[in-house]
């Protein structure tokens, strides 16, 4: 996905979480917004993998 694809918004998020999310992007060599798309990507392809296993 090309960055002007991209679009900005403003997410609310636990101060703890958020801690957490940056240990763990940093660990995986990612920034952290890249580490909560790569999350983000992982899940919605987790959940359509689920729907077609239930059809």
């Amino acid at each position: 996905m090309a960055e002007k694809d991209k679009k900005a918004f403003v997410l609310r998020i636990n101060a703890a979480l958020l801690k957490e999310l940056e240990n763990w992007a940093a660990d995986e060599f990612r920034s952290t917004n890249g580490h909560i798309e790569f999350l983000l990507t992982q899940a919605l392809k987790s959940r359509k993998k689920g729907k077609k296993k239930a059809e």
